[in-house]
């Protein structure tokens, strides 16, 4: 462990890690040193000179801080700690001059800005510039590239601070901006004009000081004032991202990422955060019945009783889908089973053995990638199932960890050893010695793409056997945000889809959007969107969307998290767990409990760690037995990252990036 050493900050005495900047260690003492460029997950610039602090005995000038370290101070008098100022006279002279320098071009559009009530130019201003300016010189202008749908520019504004730059080139791993042209022609441009096409695109907007990147589709609609603001859970894919809703009245007006090391750290992918107009097209808002081979609206009471008429005496079998919440899943569970029905909920037919935690689940945390030496990747493409997982995986390769891939060849942003395509290669992965992987910490991690073939079982299997050889941890990568939290509950029959439907003569679908149910039985559809199960559907129950109702989900680590509600559903239209019991009355079985707070007890005892919220548990390591896996090449589940549920099927945002994602795959494909 590196040694302390002892530091003065405005006359305080602490002791810090000589390792640390000048402005972590102001942090650390509480001491607030304003900054425009120093992000603390992107490289250090040290361009914008606002974090000047005084170095006492040092030089003549103020220091910046973000690139000083504590280790790179000189001792005072007679051994004395080093010691630094923030809010001395020479800092307060230097902060204000900074702050002039960056005003002299910026545009005077506060009014008009859509960053206005959330800009760190606005905030520093008036905490340390001066109220009054001596240029008069006409201000410079730029032109505005077109970064593409999602990204709306006005570069007149930028300051340089090169926060995007850095990003997209760090984080992203998709090198598509850099700065051109010197002094005061220097600007902010895409390459060769390009449109960005990294998935994660969205995050400059949140670390854009200024309004010189905003949000297209949320621009001119709300000011940060006018938004309620709740935190919740991501559903987009499975890890699980913390987010924030921002609601206007009952309309949700944007969705940003909030900060969890352990999961998302501060980042979120652009499916995810622009979504949200999707909640608002094809939505269910009233119950229908399909009579004369037509749907037609209808009554609740009347819904309820097609129901009850179609299940009576007949088998039934309950699918869920993607994004159905645990407290939903379960009571679905407990109606279907008590009148001795199936329940599945492997829809893409992944070979997942419902009863060992640890093959479905894994034994590896998210934030075990960064501490990972080797990884390997076995049917899956991070970048399109869950791109903030990929960018952690990019980290991990900046810093070292070597990184396999059986499966499909990708661009992952970052370089990687392509060792097969098929569950036999992974076999053969087996028959190498492992001397140095044993010596540092491993990681498996295992796609739905490895499952979903007939020999999947025998692939986790092989998987499973990799990483116990290995000493390493192992992580399923999900697609679907309910999946874990599903086979938590034994929301799955023996045999998989085929074993849940057969003889069903009524098929309960709780937004199962992926799958095609063949004609023959009665299908009871409850959802959110008119999507492929409401087509398909004899009764359609309107359930509400994951941010209309408070839920469970289970990400892809094992981690229960809670999605809180952040408006309400339109028209008719009802959480679905309520759903779900008041139909229960109507077939004699009532469920017992009359509100969540009642159910979410029945589901804790029958399941304890979903009371654990935010803690992964420890699975108990059960391998699963190998067979021979095939020769079939493995496909990855997610072919168009921007259309995987109703939900992004009714968004025209998805619906634009998924084009241009298409005519960017067809000019490559050319070439």
């Amino acid at each position: 462990m590196t040694d302390l050493r002892k530091i003065i900050i405005d006359g305080a005495e602490i002791e810090v890690d000589p390792r640390l900047t000048l402005l972590q260690a102001c942090e650390q003492a509480g001491v607030e040193v304003p900054r425009f460029c120093y992000h603390e997950r992107l490289s250090i610039a040290g361009n914008c000179r606002m974090c000047l602090v005084e170095v006492v005995g040092g030089p003549p000038k103020p220091a910046a801080s973000c690139a000083m370290q504590v280790k790179d101070l000189r001792p005072g008098p007679e051994g004395a700690p080093p010691e630094i100022k923030t809010t001395s006279p020479m800092v307060k002279k230097a902060r204000e001059g900074v702050m002039e320098f960056l005003l002299i071009n910026h545009p005077l559009d506060c009014p008009i800005c859509d960053q206005g009530g959330e800009c760190d130019l606005q905030d520093q201003a008036m905490a340390y510039g001066v109220d009054f300016s001596r240029y008069r010189e006409p201000k410079r202008a730029a032109i505005d590239p077109d970064l593409g749908p999602l990204v709306g520019t006005c570069m007149t504004r930028c300051i340089s601070c090169t926060r995007c730059v850095r990003f997209i080139s760090e984080v992203a791993g998709v090198p598509e901006m850099g700065q051109t042209g010197r002094g005061e022609d220097s600007e902010i441009t895409s390459y060769l004009g390009q449109m960005l096409t990294s998935e994660l695109q969205g995050n400059v907007i949140d670390l854009c000081p200024v309004g010189a990147l905003t949000s297209k589709p949320y621009a001119f609609t709300a000011r940060p004032w006018e938004l309620t603001k709740t935190e919740s859970i991501d559903v987009m894919d499975a890890l699980g991202s913390n987010i924030r809703v921002d609601t206007k009245g009952r309309e949700v007006m944007r969705i940003l990422p909030r900060n969890h090391d352990g999961i998302n750290e501060e980042w979120l992918s652009d499916k995810s955060r622009f979504i949200w107009d999707g909640l608002k097209r094809q939505r269910l808002d009233r119950p229908y019945v399909r009579r004369n081979g037509k749907l037609a609206e209808a009554s609740w009471g009347e819904a309820f009783a097609a129901v009850a008429e179609a299940v009576k005496g007949k088998k039934v079998a309950a699918l869920a889908g993607d994004l159905a919440p645990v407290e939903a899943m379960f009571a679905l569970k407990e109606l279907v089973t008590g009148m001795g029905g199936t329940v599945e909920c492997r829809t893409d037919g992944a070979k997942l053995p419902a009863g060992n935690r640890a093959a479905y689940a894994g034994t590896a945390t998210i934030e075990d990638i960064d501490r990972a030496e080797y990884i390997q990747l076995v049917g899956c493409n991070p970048r399109a199932e869950a791109p903030v997982l990929n960018a952690r995986l990019r980290k991990a390769w900046l810093r070292g960890a070597n990184i396999g891939l059986v499966g499909e060849a990708v661009d992952l942003t970052y370089d990687y050893a392509h060792v097969g395509t098929t569950g036999e290669d992974l076999a053969k992965l087996l028959e190498h010695k492992f001397t140095k992987v044993l010596e540092v910490p491993s990681l498996v991690i295992v796609g739905q793409g490895a499952l979903m073939g007939a020999d999947g079982a025998d692939v986790l299997a092989t998987a499973m056997k990799l990483a116990e050889e290995t000493k390493g941890g192992l992580l399923i990568l999900h697609t679907a945000a309910s999946r874990v939290g599903a086979l938590d509950i034994g929301f799955a029959t023996e045999g998989g889809m085929d074993a849940a439907l057969e003889g069903a003569e009524v098929v309960y679908n709780l937004g199962a959007d992926e799958v095609d149910i063949a004609a023959g039985p009665f299908v009871i559809y409850q959802g959110s969107h008119g999507d492929r199960g409401a087509h398909r559907a004899d009764v359609i129950l309107p359930g509400a969307a994951w941010t209309e109702e408070s839920g469970i989900f289970v990400n892809t680590e094992g981690r229960p998290q809670m999605a809180a509600r952040a408006g309400f559903p339109p028209g008719a239209a009802k959480e679905n767990w309520a759903i779900l019991r008041a139909l229960s009355a109507e077939l004699g079985a009532t469920l017992p409990y009359n509100s969540l707070p009642e159910l979410r007890r029945a589901l804790f005892e029958a399941v304890p760690h979903m009371g654990r919220l935010e803690e992964v548990p420890q699975n108990e390591w059960q391998a699963e037995k190998a067979g021979k896996p095939g020769s079939k090449a493995f496909v990855n589940p997610v072919s168009d990252h921007y259309q995987t549920n109703p939900i992004a099927r009714a968004s025209t945002v998805m619906a634009e990036m998924s084009k241009l994602g298409a005519m960017r795959h067809s000019a490559v494909a050319a070439e």
